[in-house]
């Protein structure tokens, strides 16, 4: 993402103009841009011009329209499935990174009327990479939002991480960003019951199809000779990441590819998971050899912390509490010492309550709050799978730095209201008998 221009003054109030380069761009906007905003970005609109005559004609016309946000979509690249009779790639050939696939939509009436447009039209913007986009808060920029910025800003960025999760006969592609997992691709091979006798059984020439198909798929759809990518992990259950590895090194040599055979020399990480399924990449991220290499990214970051709070959970669960209100009664009493958040909670939705306002300023204002404590703030990216698995917890917990006893602080929160009440009576009565 490209920072275009900025104003934002001490109390929130201003604009920022940003321009989307890839899909992980795209997601970026997708959680800084609320219900309420004022968004300007390039539109092609259907114009009518009616002659004298009283006839009309319709044409296209490119324009800037400014409109006030009502519904924001997200839609990530789909990734279809590919059978072996593909056609391969030409030999020696290398990778390049994946086209900008996803779709961000905004839609809402129009702010600021132009010649072919009135006031209060309704339009969907559909934002464009290389595109600029000005987006100014009406309510103001919150911490979050501006930090939002600031980091999707950061230069260098891009896919850290590519992972194929096969099994025998399956695999699935993905590249892993700081804030995005992306399925580019999925193939599916017919793979017979292995037979028991050697030679060119039908197993192994189905096993030799499949290669040949992964090997293609792979060069297509993992950027191998990007600068940015720190690993490639060959995940499955059993042993078929080593027959993968083994059946690729062999393929690059044939067809004197050196960038690929380095590449998987160097980068290589070979991992075992439960599943062939794109879940398990939670299990990857735990491994000590991923972890070891990218302990320093966002994303295995994410898994690690996620990964302490359910170990937290089991030993000693009143070290790990989750869900909005117990949250907030921990961070009430300087208790948490991780606290774990989803970007979901911040994001503008027309289908939850996510989309209240003053939910998102509860949530900016809890993670200030724990951060003016000193605690440590692990925002988590819901297009990753640890994410996912924390939405599933209500998208909020915090590891505590001390024991609490729900039952016995929700009790003393009783008392202490309780008492509130009784105090606001007295008040009251002594106010009547005067």
């Amino acid at each position: 993402m490209k920072l275009v221009g900025k104003y934002v003054d001490k109390n929130g109030a201003g604009y920022v103009n940003l321009r989307p380069e890839d899909d992980e761009d795209m997601w970026h906007l997708y959680n800084i841009i609320q219900q309420g905003d004022i968004v300007r970005a390039p539109a092609i609109r259907r114009v009518q011009n009616v002659s004298a005559t009283g006839s009309t004609e319709s044409h296209r016309v490119k324009l800037n329209l400014t409109i006030q946000v009502s519904r924001v979509e997200f839609s990530s690249s789909g990734a279809p499935s590919s059978s072996a009779d593909q056609a391969s790639s030409p030999a020696g050939s290398s990778s390049a990174a994946p086209t900008t696939t996803a779709a961000l939509h905004i839609s809402g009436p129009v702010a600021s009327e132009n010649r072919h447009v009135k006031m209060g039209a309704f339009h969907t913007l559909d934002i464009e990479s290389n595109r600029d986009v000005r987006i100014e808060k009406v309510d103001g920029w919150d911490s979050v939002a501006l930090a939002r910025v600031e980091e999707s800003c950061v230069p260098g960025r891009g896919a850290e991480v590519g992972a194929v999760v096969c099994g025998e006969g399956t695999a699935a592609f993905c590249l892993l960003s700081q804030h995005m997992t992306l399925v580019t691709h999925r193939i599916s091979v017919s793979i017979p019951r292995k037979a028991s006798a050697p030679g060119t059984s039908q197993y192994e020439k189905a096993m030799a199809r499949f290669y040949a198909t992964l090997y293609d798929a792979f060069v297509r759809h993992i950027p191998y000779t990007s600068p940015s990518l720190r690993a490639i992990v060959l995940a499955s259950p059993g042993w078929v990441r080593e027959g993968v590895f083994n059946a690729m090194m062999t393929e690059a040599g044939r067809r004197g590819d050196k960038t690929l055979s380095k590449a998987l020399r160097e980068k290589t990480v070979k991992v075992h998971v439960s599943s062939a399924h794109v879940h398990s990449l939670v299990e990857v991220l735990k491994s000590p050899e991923i972890v070891a290499q990218l302990k320093e990214t966002k994303f295995a970051r994410e898994g690690i912390v996620l990964d302490k709070f359910f170990k937290m959970l089991g030993v000693d669960e009143m070290r790990a509490w989750y869900g909005p209100d117990h949250v907030r009664l921990a961070a009430d009493r300087g208790a948490i010492g991780t606290l774990l958040i989803s970007d979901e909670l911040f994001r503008s939705s027309n289908s939850d309550s996510a989309s209240d306002p003053k939910l998102r300023k509860t949530y900016v204002e809890l993670v200030e709050g724990v951060q003016q404590k000193g605690a440590e703030v692990v925002m988590f990216s819901s297009m990753h799978e640890s994410g996912q698995q924390l939405n599933q917890l209500t998208g909020i917990a915090a590891i505590l730095t001390f024991p609490l006893d729900v039952e016995v602080v929700e009790a003393e929160e009783r008392e202490a209201r309780e008492e509130i009440r009784q105090q606001e009576a007295e008040i009251l009565d002594g106010g009547g008998v005067g």
